[in-house]
């Protein structure tokens, strides 16, 4: 197993030309979008029209469609302290600014995936993503109000019962993934997070510095996602896609990089528990509706999702039953 260096103080070195093992062939290359993708914006949810009496039923139907067709969208009035988001934002630059040494003393342990730094590699010949990862602590609590309010309305938009949802994500497990994407020297050779669908139940993005990247894979097209101002972008996950029978649809993205700027964003994931299992919601289930989706612990489904390389929505597919055989693994 061997480490890397931080991607950070890589590019600081003067360099027309990126080393090899950041070099993704196998991906798709990021050409200059088509005014197709470019005209399109994801759609926005208003979280205070979602939580006023008389706006339910439609703001639901919104939802409801929003979640079917997209997967994504922007959360507005989201209720999170501005201040708490503008002070998170300042910190997390200012962190990136400091010496190398001070970094490093919050580097990635051996074994472990929280801290400054890559992820150490499963193998030589793996391909890195261009961008520093570190996990914080601090941002959880007023997320995780957030996220529970969302789960609880995405259970009523589905119609399923409020406690399928809370018992799977009430108390599951979160994280938080800092990225820093410096700028390259040939971005369209390198991938700053390669394409792939999140295995979480939600994904809750901030764009930190306000330069933008961040893409979603809607109807074979690349689209970049413009931030609006005090929003987040909630991405439906694979855990989402199953308990709803396949009536959400996780979302595919990916993050580019640019020669010019340094990006930074914020993202945290929220899960099952690891005693709940993951499979579609019983009351959602009938003879007319059976199980798309096999049923099985959630350890052995971030087992097998952590031990696959990032690579588009093939893991749900792996998730999928085939004719006749049994939703149980």
């Amino acid at each position: 197993m061997a480490s890397s260096p931080t991607i950070q103080e890589l590019a600081k070195e003067p360099m027309l030309v990126i080393p090899e093992r950041y070099i993704h062939l196998d991906n798709e290359p990021c050409p200059i979008l088509s005014e197709d993708a470019t005209s399109q914006t994801i759609p926005t949810v208003d979280m205070q029209q979602l939580l006023m009496g008389e706006a339910t039923d439609f703001q639901l139907d919104k939802l409801h469609s929003i979640c079917k067709e997209w997967g994504i969208f922007q959360l507005v009035n989201h209720g999170v302290s501005s201040l708490l988001v503008e002070k998170l934002k300042y910190e997390i630059e200012e962190f990136y600014k400091l010496p190398l040494e001070e970094k490093m003393k919050y580097k990635i342990q051996p074994g472990d995936v929280e801290g400054y730094g890559q992820t150490l590699l499963m193998r030589d010949d793996e391909k890195l993503d261009w961008a520093d990862r570190e996990t914080l602590e601090s941002y959880i609590s007023e997320l995780q109000k957030l996220a529970m309010t969302a789960f609880g309305l995405m259970a009523k938009a589905l119609k399923i019962d409020k406690g399928e949802m809370e018992e799977m994500f009430d108390d599951g497990v979160q994280s938080v993934r800092m990225s820093y994407y410096p700028p390259c020297p040939q971005p369209e050779k390198v991938m700053g997070l390669r394409p792939h669908s999140d295995a979480t139940g939600i994904t809750i993005l901030l764009q930190v510095n306000g330069v933008e990247g961040f893409q979603i894979k809607k109807d074979g097209i690349w689209i970049p996602v413009s931030f609006l101002p005090d929003a987040f972008v909630v991405n439906v996950g694979d855990t989402l896609e199953i308990l709803s029978n396949g009536l959400y649809n996780s979302i595919e993205h990916r993050a580019t990089v640019n020669s010019v700027k340094e990006r930074m964003s914020i993202a945290m994931f929220f899960n099952p528990k690891f005693e709940a299992e993951v499979g579609p919601a019983a009351s959602l289930l009938n003879p007319q509706n059976p199980p798309l989706f096999k049923r099985i612990s959630t350890e052995k489904y971030y087992k097998y999702f952590f031990s696959r390389k990032l690579n588009g929505k093939s893991f749900l597919e792996q998730m999928k039953i085939e004719n006749g055989e049994d939703d149980t693994a």
